[in-house]
């Protein structure tokens, strides 16, 4: 049986700390999109990030890694959890609002238990968890709205573009575990970077060509903060927070993203959600707590 970690109140803030990193990086795309294309975008991100992990893995004396084999597992993670999920992510902020995005984020942690549970003997499906899960999808059908199953419009085929990327996060996780636990997690996550900007790179100058650095300042301040910050500096600061609240605990950081998206969309964009967004995010979060507390019996 396996027990949560309790959370001390520096856990708590640097939780918070995360939470609201994370929620502000939705603004900060949505500012880019502005002036960059989705693909260059994206390069940005993982390049960027890439080189700031690169050099913290150098100053504290990390090790490069050599096998073929590891390199490999960095281009599948790469894919998996940047290359895929930014992509579609970023063009769906093109069409539906920043705390939407945000919002339908949350659905990563309900579909990460059901891949979990599919590859992982000690991940199975409870009867809690099965209600949590349950709970999460009325949720976002609620948040997406039940008549958009039905007409396909551009904003709908951008909600589900946003859905398709949480599920290529929880594949990732599936797969961080299977092929990347027994490294360092500041390597693991440069490695990734460094094979999502691989596959980025000739993506991006298909689809958008060279990309040019003559970019206004905003774009620029946009592009350090969901690079540098909200990439590089949150996955340090993710690493800290497991370290310190345990996995289950942190899974309340998707609780937060949201509402902080929501209020700086709302103050930076003039963005307003309709009120089944706010309903169908409620249901969400309750099948999320309730996933939180079925890992706390488990």
């Amino acid at each position: 049986m396996s027990t949560q970690k309790h959370l001390s109140q520096r856990a708590w803030a640097e939780l918070m700390l995360l939470a609201v990193i994370w929620g502000a990086s939705f603004v900060a795309i949505r500012i880019a999109l502005d002036t960059i294309p989705v693909m260059t975008s994206v390069l940005h991100r993982t390049f960027w990030a890439m080189l700031a992990l690169w050099l913290v893995a150098w100053s504290m004396g990390l090790s490069l890694p050599r096998s073929p084999r590891i390199w490999g597992a960095f281009l599948i993670m790469g894919l998996l959890n940047n290359v895929i999920p930014f992509s579609l992510m970023a063009w769906g902020q093109l069409y539906i609002d920043t705390g939407l995005t945000a919002i339908l984020n949350a659905a990563t942690a309900i579909f990460g238990v059901l891949v979990a549970a599919l590859f992982f003997r000690d991940e199975r499906l409870t009867k809690p968890r099965l209600l949590g899960v349950f709970l999460g999808f009325l949720g976002v059908s609620i948040t997406i709205g039940l008549q958009n199953f039905t007409s396909f419009s551009l904003q709908s085929t951008a909600q589900l573009a946003v859905l398709a990327g949480t599920i290529s996060y929880a594949f990732a996780a599936a797969w961080a575990r299977i092929s990347l636990s027994d490294l360092h997690p500041i390597v693991a996550a440069a490695g990734m970077l460094t094979g999502s900007t691989l596959l980025m790179l000739p993506l991006s100058l298909a689809a958008d060509g060279v990309p040019t650095l003559a970019l206004p300042a905003i774009t620029w301040v946009a592009i350090g903060y969901y690079a540098i910050v909200a990439t590089a500096g949150a996955y340090l600061l993710y690493y800290r927070v497991l370290a310190m609240a345990g996995s289950g605990n942190l899974m309340l950081v998707t609780l937060v993203i949201p509402p902080v998206a929501i209020v700086l969309g709302a103050i930076l964009r003039n963005e307003a959600l309709p009120p089944n967004a706010y309903f169908g995010f409620a249901i969400l979060a309750l099948g999320l707590l309730v996933l939180n507390w079925s890992g706390r019996r488990d």
